[in-house]
């Protein structure tokens, strides 16, 4: 069974956006940051306590949990 890949760009924009650093934002979830750097390269999944925690920090409606955490990498097609 192949992994599932997720594109964390919006999550990493939305973190800039609200003025936390990768550190800050690790902080607030309880996790380390290098914790945080597994769950971005897709070695780890982010627990749910972490998207919950994640999503009371941006004030977002639960209904946007999939824009921040649930969206698959496309692969990007070569051309020769």
């Amino acid at each position: 069974m192949k992994k599932t890949n997720y594109d964390y760009s919006k999550l990493k924009g939305k973190i800039r956006e609200l003025g936390f650093t990768q550190q800050d934002f690790a902080e607030a979830l309880g996790i380390t940051n290098q914790t945080l750097l597994l769950r971005f390269n897709n070695k780890r999944p982010f627990r749910q306590d972490e998207i919950d925690k994640a999503m009371t920090l941006f004030k977002e409606p639960l209904e946007n949990i999939h824009l921040y955490f649930f969206t698959k990498k496309v692969q990007k097609n070569r051309t020769i």
